[in-house]
């Protein structure tokens, strides 16, 4: 078996002793590794495949970690994990326990920055460069970043902030024309236009190629000719917007040519001030099947290499169902509106925008304004369902609490990936958004127990006119029949599944059908234990869950949500309102950032099973019992 060139890698220093003529190879190997690697783990493939030789130029011209490199959002980060040490254990991409699928500051020395969420490399390696400035150093700070994430407005606060500064900072524009899904919107185009790209590389290569056949030309003419083929390169390119905002604006090189990329980073070395690289690469870059579907790829689960077909075919999802049942709804209502910040095929909104595409808004990587936009929408009367992840509507926060509630405008959230979601991690679980949704006057939050359920509650969601979020799981449905007619559900109701005298068991979403089987358990230890599908945290029926709470005098309460602000943290809101003393236990997530592992492995590191609920209830009762509380 022949040796790679890779197996011999395991720092930047290893690299950098390679010859320039090598270094193409060393991509094929790091792209093939890739490529088994994530077929086995599943992970973001097509950004990482599309960013391979762009991470060996980096690591090989500039001398991290000293050097700062940031890698925005951090999908396309897999080479330059590969490179800086994590080879060997390249294999647990994702896993408990295993290589994080994001940068991490923990995991190496060599990832700068903590990221996951677009756009913030550019501030950060401000901030960074800053603060080598004030301790008298001299390292570089790179950040590289996606046209895609560049649609956010956090990424030109950074620009226009650096333009300001004149630090010595670079930005690498890694411009692939996506960023999960397709680019939308007039910077896109602006950056995609005709003369970009390919044809901007032609027409650099045609201008340099006629200067250099004048005969006889003298250095002071070359100067001069030189400065004029960069001001036309500069007009004809985005260059203009960003020498406008005080840049220095190299580019567009091509992303996948190793050697134009040395001969660029070496030029900008001798370079003061902000400087922008502007980048070309291609998503799936190596591998046909994410060349070919690119959105795909984005972040596959495992798969077949020879076909790009997945393993285990794809499971009906609650996101799958949240699609189907609006655009249901949508067919029956023309007020009803859909907006995604970027992600139309992840948030199941694609095939709304087929169906209806003059009601679909897709508004790029920006939550905030997504949100004020569909608070637009309400304004004129329709009733607009922005599809967000949960983790991403953090970004909004002030936007739903200003321009949404304030107002009492009736904006849908649809929260898709609330609660925990596996092999993302920290960066990616939907843990918060009960916490900071609830304190909101006029806001409204409630969590289906089932996909039956979630269609019920978003056709309810339309009829109620007013702020509500909806939040629903990242996976596989229960598989129920969800055919029924839509029927409004009554706002604020829960439901009692199971009656019960020795405690009741207050659930909401994932958490309902593990609290009816820790119920069952519990009944074969003679323990009657009640359960409510409470399904709306606010407002909460009160009146059920106080007369729950005091007639079997213990209440367990149970969510996929952060334990500080929670469901839970309501409810004992509730009972000491209302001066009901009785013992009360919450069960959710504690206080502290839960890694990267399977769904099924972080519920159970947190008690969140049946077999969690069911210790719970058995100590509680026990407890209740030995200190003379009556429980029936």
């Amino acid at each position: 078996m022949i040796k790679t060139l890779l197996e011999d890698i395991d720092s930047p220093a290893d690299l950098k002793r390679l010859r320039p003529d090598e270094l193409t190879r060393v991509a094929s190997e790091i792209r093939r590794r890739i490529i088994e690697t994530v077929s086995v783990t599943g992970g973001h493939l097509a950004s990482s495949l599309g960013a391979v030789e762009l991470a060996i130029a980096l690591h090989y011209i500039f001398n991290a970690p000293m050097d700062r490199i940031i890698w925005d959002v951090g999908h396309q980060a897999y080479a330059h994990k590969i490179l800086t040490g994590r080879r060997k254990e390249f294999g647990t991409l994702r896993q408990a326990g295993g290589v994080s699928g994001f940068p991490r500051p923990a995991e190496s020395v060599y990832d700068a920055f903590g990221v996951g969420h677009s756009s913030t490399s550019i501030s950060a390696a401000l901030g960074m460069a800053s603060g080598r400035d004030l301790a008298g150093a001299s390292n570089r700070v790179i950040a590289v970043i996606g046209d895609g994430s560049l649609t956010a407005g956090l990424a030109f606060e950074g620009l226009n902030q650096a333009g300001h500064l004149k630090k010595d900072v670079i930005v690498v524009l890694n411009d692939n024309e996506m960023s999960i899904s397709k680019n939308v919107g007039a910077l896109s185009a602006f950056l995609s236009r005709k003369v970009t790209g390919r044809y901007a590389i032609m027409l650099k290569k045609e201008i340099e190629s006629f200067i250099s056949s004048i005969p006889r030309i003298g250095g002071r003419i070359m100067n001069i000719a030189k400065k004029a083929e960069d001001a036309m390169i500069t007009f004809f390119t985005p260059g203009m917007l960003f020498e406008g905002l005080g840049f220095h604006y190299i580019g567009p090189v091509d992303g996948h040519d190793i050697d134009a990329l040395l001969n660029a980073f070496t030029a900008i070395g001798e370079l003061n001030g902000p400087v922008l690289l502007h980048v070309l690469t291609k998503k799936g870059k190596g591998y046909p099947p994410a060349e070919e579907d690119p959105a795909a790829f984005h972040g596959p689960g495992p798969f077949v290499v020879e076909t790009g077909k997945a393993k285990k075919p794809s499971p009906v999802s609650y996101t799958n169902v949240f699609s189907g049942a609006l655009v249901e709804i949508a067919e029956r209502d023309r007020r009803v509106v859909a907006i995604t910040a970027a992600m139309p095929e992840g948030t199941g909104l694609s095939t709304f925008a087929e169906r209806f595409p003059e009601r679909f808004f897709d508004v790029g990587i920006a939550e905030q304004h997504a949100l004020v936009f569909a608070a637009g929408l309400a304004k004129e009367g329709f009733v607009p369902v922005t599809a967000i992840y949960s983790t991403f509507l953090q970004r909004a926060y002030d936007e739903v609490f200003h321009d949404v509630c304030l107002q009492n405008l009736p904006v849908i959230l649809a929260l898709d990936r609330a609660g925990l979601v596996g092999q993302d991690g920290a960066t990616h679980h939907g843990l918060f958004d009960i916490a900071y949704l609830r304190h909101i006057p006029n806001m409204s939050v409630a969590a289906p127990k089932d996909e039956a359920e979630l269609r019920q509650l978003l056709y309810s969601a339309v009829q109620y006119r007013r702020p509500i979020a909806i939040r629903y799981p990242r996976g596989s449905c229960t598989g129920i029949d969800i055919t029924a007619p839509l029927k409004e559900i009554p706002f604020g109701s829960s439901e009692i599944l199971r009656q019960g005298a020795d405690a009741v068991i207050l659930a909401i979403g994932t958490m309902v059908a593990p609290a009816i089987e820790a119920a069952e358990a519990l009944e074969r230890k003679g323990i009657r234990a009640g359960v409510v599908n409470c399904r709306f945290i606010k407002p909460l029926d009160e009146a059920l869950i106080l007369r729950e709470a005091g007639r079997t005098g213990a209440v367990i309460t149970v969510e996929e949500h952060a334990l500080a602000g929670g469901f839970g943290s309501a409810v004992a809101e509730l009972l000491a309102d209302n001066g009901i003393s009785v013992p009360i236990r919450r069960l959710g997530v504690p206080d502290e950032f839960i890694e990267h592992g399977t769904q099924e492995e972080q519920r159970a590191m947190l008690g969140l099973t049946a077999a969690g609920i069911e210790a719970a209830v058995s100590a509680m009762v026990a407890t209740a019992g030995k200190s003379g509380v009556k429980a029936s």
